[in-house]
């Protein structure tokens, strides 16, 4: 009876252990970049701006702002409900979902013109994921506090707040530039 259940006792835990279901995945982890090794959170953010970079060639700066604006709001709904079905599986605040990392970015690059413009594009567009990054990593002004609280929404949350810090500083610098 022991060898038994030495034997099958791992291969029934395997079989009734929950498996996180798909699209929560595919949304939560940012097209998977959130299973990234090496700074899962830089991964989604850089795939967003990739994304924002190549939509940039194609659509005019009204319509990219608009898109943009979509992507924000959409994604924002969408990856609390895939962080929130993912949280009993991955514990509260997991590091492979980054679709808030994605939102994050896509706030400061509203203020970014196309990068079809030339120019100074591409520094605004650099400068709109650095900021952000940094914000996000460091967690200054208030966000460290909303971070710290329980649920789905607020793993969303901290992020949508360092967007908007570092949209305001991509705003001032386009208009004192």
């Amino acid at each position: 009876k022991t060898l038994c259940t030495l034997i099958f006792f791992p291969l029934i835990l395997h079989h009734n252990m929950k498996r996180p279901p798909l699209l929560p995945i595919i949304i939560g982890t940012g097209f998977g970049s959130g299973f990234w090794p090496w700074g899962p959170g830089t991964a989604g953010a850089l795939l967003a701006t990739v994304m924002w970079s190549v939509l940039s060639f194609f659509l005019s700066s009204f319509t990219l702002f608009f898109v943009t604006l979509a992507l924000v709001i959409v994604l924002t709904a969408l990856g609390t409900w895939a962080t929130h079905r993912l949280m009993p599986l991955w514990g509260d605040g997991p590091s492979r979902v980054v679709a808030d990392e994605m939102v994050g970015v896509w706030i400061p690059l509203l203020a970014c013109p196309t990068l079809s413009e030339g120019g100074a594009a591409w520094g605004y567009c650099i400068a709109a994921f650095v900021l952000f990054r940094l914000f996000d990593i460091f967690k200054p002004l208030g966000i460290r506090k909303i971070d710290n609280m329980k649920g789905a929404f607020y793993v969303m949350a901290d992020d949508i707040l360092a967007g908007i810090y570092s949209l305001i500083i991509i705003i001032a610098a386009r208009w004192a530039i």
